[in-house]
């Protein structure tokens, strides 16, 4: 920019030269200051100087200012509280025993009608008193003799008599427990058990012949071969 100054300063001496040249001859002009005339031609450089400056800036593309770019905004909308739900949980309980109802007793038999819990057949029920000899789980020794009874009371409408039984049951029991049947007999009224009353049954057994833990079973049975009343065990313990 520089250099385009001073070559236009020196063309304009250039020319201011020329001008005074083409004057010798002619009729001298007023008395001019030379100083006024560099002045008025560094005007002249200055002018176009700045000309030249507003078409070069003129020619220059402006540069775009920065455009915002709008950015997509995401509106949450709020979930439903509770407050606002219409419905209401309602607790509700399983097995819940509905009022007017009887809850039903399940049996289950251990092994085929043989019922762990006391059973009514017919007309013929029973229920246990008590019982006495041996105490379950006391230590004994093998093949040694102990007793066993127990009393138990005629709690049905029918007399136990010639037919029932108070039966041993080897299904239950522990291999290697040894028990028997009591039968009752014909015309032995006085081992018969009237309606309402009770009967002891004693049982005269022998401990197992190999030490271990056995447990034996009895139920009362009817002349027609049908369990009911208690089932009463053993637990012996062989040293």
């Amino acid at each position: 920019m520089k250099s385009r100054k001073l070559i236009w300063l020196a063309g304009a001496m250039l020319v201011s030269i020329l001008i005074s040249a083409c004057n010798i001859g002619a009729t001298p002009p007023s008395n001019e200051d030379p100083g006024a005339i560099q002045t008025q031609a560094f005007e002249i450089v200055l002018t176009q100087s700045a000309l030249q400056q507003t078409q070069t800036a003129a020619a220059v593309p402006p540069t775009p200012l920065p455009t915002n770019t709008l950015v997509a905004t995401i509106t949450l909308v709020p979930l439903p509280t509770s407050s606002n739900l219409d419905a209401t949980n309602t607790p509700f309980s399983l097995n819940t025993q509905q009022p007017g109802l009887t809850p039903q007793l399940l049996i289950t038999p251990t092994v085929g009608i043989v019922n762990t819990l006391t059973t009514k057949n017919g007309c013929n029920d029973g229920q246990y008193l008590a019982e006495s000899g041996y105490v379950d789980g006391t230590p004994i020794d093998a093949n040694k003799n102990y007793n066993k009874s127990f009393m138990l009371h005629n709690t049905g409408e029918c007399d136990w008599d010639e037919g029932y039984s108070f039966a041993f049951i080897p299904e239950l029991s522990t291999p290697g427990f040894e028990g028997y049947t009591i039968n009752l007999v014909k015309n032995k009224p006085e081992d018969y058990t009237k309606a309402g009353y009770g009967q002891t049954f004693v049982l005269k057994l022998k401990a197992p012949k190999e030490s271990g833990t056995y447990k034996g079973y009895w139920k009362l049975k009817d002349d027609a071969g049908n369990f009911f009343g208690p089932l009463v065990w053993i637990e012996v313990v062989v040293k």
